[in-house]
Parts: structure tokens; sequence; C-alpha cells
């Protein structure tokens, strides 16, 4: 957008009336560069992981008997400080590595063609680019994931993000430096293939990360709105992962479950989940007896 450009010559040159969010964003965008628009990921980043692990911070705190239910690993609990100390490494590794990595990579954003003009998606185009980075995202990100347990990856890189036994929600994003530089690879891979608005790049990169820290909260509600997305991993999915650490060769997929199940990968989780039940029906017939 041009600074100068009034909002009566932007409808002029559109052929039209601007719509009252294109109205919205010719405010706010005209009088920034499209390099400025483009840092405001950075924002996005530090502020979205950090407003949104907060709940999960408290509820991990939290020893309300119908919330420790809810607990994947109701033995184990992280300590404030213990989950402070994560922040601070995150927030760390955000502004020396993300950062960096943001601004390098503008000119190629703008390159592959990120548009910041006054057309804006529609409703059914966000839906629709957002469900195709999600897939694309979640397998190229299945097979790194796998890469990164190899012997060497591992214990060079994929080991920090393992120190959580029993994650939480500030964990997410918590691992060495390349790592969080090789799964940006898959996270620019949809845009980079199916180019966006940059209103929809912005909910792109904030959804992935909502969803990583619902994934590594630890808990696994039952009125938790994914439940009802198809194939969706969710906390007790990708907890088990977690749990088995360096040794695990399943549930290596970051959201969805269909990879999993493609390659092969998910018997030890089904495993473990049917002889959980049979535990229990067992624990339910003694008791019943």
């Amino acid at each position: 957008m041009l600074p100068y450009v009034t909002m009566e010559e932007a409808e002029e040159a559109m052929g039209r009336g601007l719509s009252y969010a294109e109205r919205v964003w010719f405010r706010y965008s005209a009088n920034k560069s499209d390099f400025v628009l483009h840092c405001h990921n950075i924002v996005f980043l530090c502020f979205f992981y950090s407003a949104a692990s907060l709940p999960y911070v408290f509820i991990e705190l939290c020893n309300n008997k119908s919330i420790v239910k809810c607990k994947v690993q109701p033995r184990v609990r992280n300590t404030f400080w213990q989950m402070f100390k994560c922040y601070k490494n995150v927030m760390h590794t955000f502004i020396l590595a993300v950062g960096p990595l943001q601004i390098l990579s503008f000119p190629t954003v703008k390159l592959l063609g990120i548009r910041t003009d006054l057309s804006l998606p529609s409703g059914w185009e966000f839906v629709l680019q957002l469900s195709v980075y999600f897939i694309i995202e979640d397998f190229a990100n299945y097979w790194i994931h796998r890469i990164l347990h190899s012997p060497w990856a591992y214990q060079k890189i994929h080991k920090v993000h393992h120190e959580y036994k029993a994650p939480h929600g500030l964990a997410a994003p918590y691992a060495h430096w390349a790592e969080i530089l090789i799964l940006g690879f898959p996270s620019f891979l949809g845009p980079t293939l199916v180019p966006c608005h940059i209103t929809t790049y912005w909910l792109w990169f904030v959804l992935r990360q909502l969803e990583a820290i619902e994934t590594h909260s630890g808990y696994e509600f039952p009125w938790s709105p994914t439940k009802y997305i198809p194939f969706y991993g969710g906390a007790t999915y990708h907890d088990y992962h977690h749990l088995v650490g360096e040794n695990c060769q399943c549930n290596f997929a970051s959201v969805f479950t269909y990879c999993d199940l493609i390659y092969g990968t998910h018997k030890g989780y089904r495993y473990k989940t049917k002889l959980l039940k049979k535990a229990s029906l067992n624990q339910q017939n003694h008791k019943t007896e």
C-alpha cells in the first residue's frame, strides 16, 4: 500500500466500494510497508504463545480433582519454576533464532506472492487455504520428525524437546534452535505452494501455534472442540510420544494421525491403549464382584 493513496482513490482503483473489513484493513495497513506487516508475525508468535499457554500454567498448578482427572499423566506435575525456565528459554530462542529468520525470509515471502492488497480473502478461501496448509505441514513434519528420531539427530538436536516426559503448554516450541529452524520448513511449505493474503499467512502461524500448545498441554478435556476434527491427534496421542522418548517409533504426526496410520507408526500406541482398556475393564469387574 502507498501512504498517499486515499480510501476514495482505492475504491476507484478497485472499481467498487470497499467492504467494512477492507476499510479496516486499509486504515491499518495503508501507512505501513510490506516489510513491517510481514514482521508482525514475530509479535504474534510471542504474544499468542504467551497468552494461549497461560491458562494451561494455571491448570497445571491447580489441584482441582475434576481437572486432574483430565491430565494424561496425573502423577507428574510441573512446578511453576520449571515452566518459567521453559518459557524463558523459548522466548530466548524466538528472539535469537526465529526473529532473524522471519526478517531474512521477507524477500522470499514477497517473491512467493504473499500479498497485502485490499482484496481480502473470503471466508471459504480462508478455510480452504488453511486446511491445505495443515495437511501439507503435517505430512512434511511427519517425515522430518522421523528423521529427528534417528540416533545422531536425536542426541544432537531432538533430545532437547524430549526433556519433558510429561509436556505442558509452554513446552510446545521448547527445542534446540536448529530444530526450530528445521521445522520451520514444513510451516512455510503450504504458503509457498499455495500463496495467500498476509492476513491468512498470519492466521496460519497463529493457529499452528495454538494447536501445538494444546497438543503439548498434557490435558485431554472432553469438551474440547478439536475432538470433532477428523484424524486430529490431540494431547493424549502426542503425550505418549513424549513418555516413551528416545526409543519411540510411533506417533510422529504433528497434528493429524493419518500419516501414522498409513505408514504403520501407530502400533505401539494402539497396543498400549488396548492394554489400558483391558486393565480398566478388569478393575471395574473386580469392583462389581
